[in-house]
């Protein structure tokens, strides 16, 4: 299949999981290798990446081999996250990154007024910027337009397990990105990530489904498995929707 390029730098996998939640950073690195993701979303504000007195991120998944994708979770102004993305691009050196605005603890819905406004500073700083964002299409549409390096629709609520709530605001977002598509937020299991990418989307990011799953390795390796294959189903085309039988074998020919 072909590589999923943000920013453009090609990606093999089009996997993508959060660092959130593990019992530990070994079984962080377990997961990651499982899912053979290529990039991870990391949260400046709650994962040690610079403190070298306490465990690090960067010992068990090397920087070097694995993209790095910093992100906001935790903010809920743009000056908030604007100060976070600041600090780990001068900790290091890391310049795409993932922008989340929230909007309440209750629900974790993005503040989209607040997003706009932390994206237009970013994009004068040079960064590159890919952004969590509703489901709303005309918004998504103008974050493109604004320079964002890819959108980033929630599927339902951050941790919520409830899969892809609203499948045509997802479909129309796509079909009017000309950069990538990657459903963040609410997937639960394998299938919720196979129909997210048969909807046609680039790519999916998983957190929470995989680190509270009873088995977090075995998840994600499922989960690498359901964007594979839920690709390879978008790609191929599936059949037409009918709303009468079609049958497999054809009438003409039969013994009487």
């Amino acid at each position: 299949m072909e590589d999923l390029i943000i920013s453009g730098k090609k990606y093999k996998s089009r996997l993508i999981l959060g660092t959130g939640k593990y019992k530990s950073f070994e079984e962080t690195a377990k997961a990651i290798k499982a899912a053979e993701v290529q990039i991870v979303t990391v949260a400046v504000r709650r994962v040690n990446v610079t403190n070298p007195k306490e465990p690090m991120l960067v010992d068990f998944l090397d920087p070097k081999k694995i993209t790095y994708l910093p992100n906001t979770a935790g903010c809920y102004t743009a000056e908030e996250a604007l100060r976070t993305l600041r600090l780990a691009r001068d900790a290091g050196g890391w310049n795409l990154v993932k922008l989340e605005v929230l909007g309440d603890k209750e629900t974790l819905y993005p503040n989209m007024i607040e997003t706009i406004a932390a994206l237009k500073v970013l994009k004068k700083e040079n960064f590159d910027v890919m952004v969590y964002s509703s489901d709303d299409p005309i918004l998504c549409k103008q974050l493109e337009d604004m320079g964002a390096a890819a959108i980033m629709p929630l599927g339902s609520l951050i941790g919520s397990g409830r899969g892809i709530q609203n499948r045509f605001n997802i479909s129309i977002i796509k079909n009017q990105s000309k950069v990538p598509v990657i459903v963040d937020a609410g997937i639960g299991c394998a299938s919720d990530a196979a129909i997210a990418m048969e909807l046609g989307c680039d790519g999916v990011l998983i957190n929470t489904a995989v680190a509270e799953a009873k088995n977090p390795i075995l998840m994600a390796e499922a989960m690498k498995d359901a964007v594979i294959a839920g690709r390879k189903s978008f790609i191929s085309g599936r059949i037409k929707k009918r709303i009468t039988a079609n049958p497999s074998s054809p009438f003409e020919g039969l013994i009487e």
